[in-house]
């Protein structure tokens, strides 16, 4: 092999990795930062979950009450990872926007318990990567049976609903 075809062979072999990582699609960063996401709650992995979360972040829950900064949502989730009891959320869809070094998306999810869900979220592009700074999950429920669960909710807060 002349040294030309060498030197060019020894390049490419050098840059592949770079190449590999520049033509990431930033959707699919997005996609992989998220699905880890879950299956590190799933897994029980508290480590692993929390390294997800921008250091200012906020997540909130299915019930009102629940807005948590990262170290009250810390405090609240770390004896259900202890204890090997986290959370699994299957993906069903997932829809990804991004602008610049922000993100935002929403995905329908499936849990055993809840059913069908929504997450919703935001992340930014920080010097260890994509890391979410919002995260929002909320149960979804069909239009045929809202007025009920309406009803049972605002019974449960104290509310009064008024008729359609």
């Amino acid at each position: 092999m002349n040294s030309y075809k060498m030197t060019a062979a020894i390049t490419i072999l050098l840059l592949s990795p770079a190449i590999a990582i520049c033509s990431d699609n930033p959707t699919n960063a997005i996609n992989k930062v998220m699905n880890a996401f879950h299956k590190a709650a799933s897994d029980s992995d508290y480590p692993a979950y929390f390294d997800k979360f921008a250091p200012n972040a906020f997540f909130l829950g299915t019930d009102a009450s629940e807005r948590w900064s990262l170290e009250e949502f810390k405090r609240y989730a770390k004896p259900a990872f202890e204890a090997g009891r986290g959370w699994h959320y299957d993906v069903v869809a997932r829809n990804v926007e991004i602008k610049g070094d922000v993100a935002w998306f929403d995905e329908q999810l499936n849990n055993s318990h809840l059913g069908r869900c929504r997450g919703t979220g935001v992340l930014i592009q920080t010097d260890n990567g994509w890391k979410v700074a919002h995260y929002s999950l909320t149960l979804l429920v069909p239009n045929k049976i809202a007025d009920k669960v309406g009803a049972e909710s605002m019974a449960i807060m104290g509310m009064q609903g008024q008729a359609r």
